[in-house]
């Protein structure tokens, strides 16, 4: 395992060094093109950070980002941080050598998914756009752990402010449609060529999900992690015409 050796902040929003020992070198040269964005879930931000920088947790990430706007790193950009898990996205598996990780304090789900401070999402703005500007990192590649990560993964949740970093450039976004009780709608149990087809949408826009043409949960899990992060008014993993039409403008806005 690496030595947890200091060494000089890679951004300029950095305001100290905690090094972590759990990394690795990068897959093949793996050069990252993915930011990718974790809430911490737990109870303290400084017991995560602890846990992040702890030799015996084998979890890190790149960066860490407290509530009151102060960031922290704790691994190189060089290397791969182990923050991403089993994950997929566009046809990639190893997420961890193609990504950089941002990890959010933020109670999360289980601690009553509290907001995001202001102060902490301006951070985390500058902190994107200083990554996508020196890497070449796209905005879409801006992405939720819950997008590569549908089964096991919601963070950084519904709360999570993804319109607001869009407009300083962060991240994809077009306007939900809205929402609306008419069909159709696609959910557990149901099959078809139209399921088929959802499932191909949702493959062409870089969620892991096998086209069989039965929705089911792995189908699911895609449909409400992909309501997390474009479509938080509902999560309920049913794919309502609000949420095919969102994906569908979100798939021209690529073209």
């Amino acid at each position: 395992m690496p030595a947890m050796t200091l060494f000089q902040p890679e951004s300029s929003v950095v305001a100290d060094v905690v090094p972590s020992p759990t990394h690795d070198e990068r897959k093949d040269g793996r050069e990252p093109d993915i930011i990718l964005l974790h809430y911490t879930g737990m109870k303290t931000a400084q017991s995560a950070l602890e846990r992040l920088s702890a030799p015996d947790s084998k979890v890190s990430s790149h960066y860490f980002v407290f509530e009151d706007g102060r960031i922290v790193q704790l691994v190189q950009e060089s290397r791969r941080a182990w923050h991403a898990g089993i994950s997929h996205w566009a046809g990639e598996t190893d997420i961890n050598s193609s990504s950089i990780g941002i990890e959010i304090a933020n109670h999360g789900h289980d601690g009553g998914c509290p907001d995001f401070p202001s102060r902490q999402i301006a951070a985390v703005i500058a902190l994107c756009k200083g990554i996508m500007a020196r890497r070449g990192i796209k905005r879409e590649r801006v992405l939720a752990h819950s997008d590569v990560a549908p089964s096991r993964k919601q963070d950084p949740g519904e709360k999570f402010p993804w319109r607001l970093l869009a407009s300083s450039g962060v991240g994809a976004w077009v306007t939900p449609s809205r929402l609306s009780d008419k069909g159709p709608n696609f959910e557990l149990g149901n099959t078809g060529d139209d399921v088929r087809g959802l499932q191909s949408a949702f493959v062409d826009f870089g969620y892991g999900v096998p086209v069989t043409g039965t929705f089911d949960e792995a189908t699911r899990d895609v449909v409400t992690a992909f309501q997390r992060h474009f479509r938080p008014a509902r999560v309920d993993g049913i794919a309502d015409r609000s949420t095919l039409r969102t994906l569908h403008k979100l798939l021209e806005e690529r073209r």
